[in-house]
């Protein structure tokens, strides 16, 4: 599977009666009836730890661009309009700023990783508190409550898995509780987010701004408000999209693939 395609369902399943695997790109499976293969003698597979560098590259990138406020800038670089830069356009400091990372999987602490350097202070929301030599390697403080993290944050940054407890995990509460200075960051999964709570929110500046690689769908509709606002950074899913990761993704899709026809061990089978 490529991009969630083809679509595995209950008809697919009764047409491919000799089917031993289906080998997914990238981490999220929340697309995979795990239960239904599972009724089909079917094994499932992903790319989990390839994907997270780049991704976590493209986190910060996300960051940086929206806080100094890159794709306006190079418009009005550009624009045939332009006769002078005003002084007065600024954008947001990023060194010294507070990360607040929910998700602090593979992905999440290499992004807390990178913000180390840029002298963050990084906060962290999971399921499970990392150990203290992980959380003091990256000067991260573990929030137990979300709410905590939400407050405190200039960026809030999500990377977690779609699950039936992730799904619209910030909604029009979460938004509020946020600072009207902040950034929610999403590279996670679109419907993370209530994207019709984000798009009043950001109207109504609620929150300063979003950088989003996911949304629902993908991609928008043309005439999405998401798309007219100035104050967000929209790019399509490119989280893991770098020649040598997708490479190696598909690599480990085969691999995956030849373990399961040869009855081998599934290397990175979802169970």
């Amino acid at each position: 599977m490529w991009y969630n395609k083809p679509v595995i369902n209950e008809e697919l399943l009764q047409s491919l009666p000799n089917l031993k695997i289906v080998a997914s790109s990238g981490v999220g499976i929340d697309h995979l009836d795990l239960k239904l293969l599972s009724s089909h003698g079917v094994k499932a597979s992903n790319t989990p730890f390839v994907v997270s560098t780049d991704t976590a590259d493209l986190g910060m990138a996300l960051m940086l661009a929206s806080s100094r406020r890159l794709v306006e800038g190079y418009q009005m670089a550009v624009s045939p309009d332009t006769e002078y830069f005003p002084a007065d356009w600024l954008g947001t400091e990023v060194s010294g700023a507070t990360l607040g990372i929910v998700g602090m999987g593979t992905i999440g602490y290499k992004v807390a990783e990178r913000a180390k350097a840029f002298e963050m202070k990084i906060l962290y929301h999971n399921r499970n508190q990392r150990n203290k030599e992980e959380e003091s390697a990256v000067g991260a403080a573990f929030c137990k409550k979300i709410d905590d993290l939400l407050q405190q944050s200039d960026f809030v940054l999500l990377s977690v898995n779609l699950t039936p407890q992730t799904h619209k995990l910030i909604g029009k509460r979460e938004l509020e509780l946020m600072k009207p200075t902040a950034t929610l960051i999403n590279i996670s999964r679109g419907l993370v987010v209530d994207q019709e709570a984000l798009v009043e929110a950001l109207q109504n500046k609620v929150i300063k701004a979003a950088a989003l690689d996911v949304t629902y769908p993908e991609p928008l509709p043309r005439d999405h408000p998401l798309l007219k606002l100035k104050n967000v950074i929209i790019t399509p899913h490119i989280g893991s999209a770098t020649k040598t990761t997708r490479r190696v993704m598909m690599e480990n899709m085969i691999e995956s693939i030849q373990a399961a026809l040869a009855g081998l061990p599934v290397p990175n089978e979802v169970l």
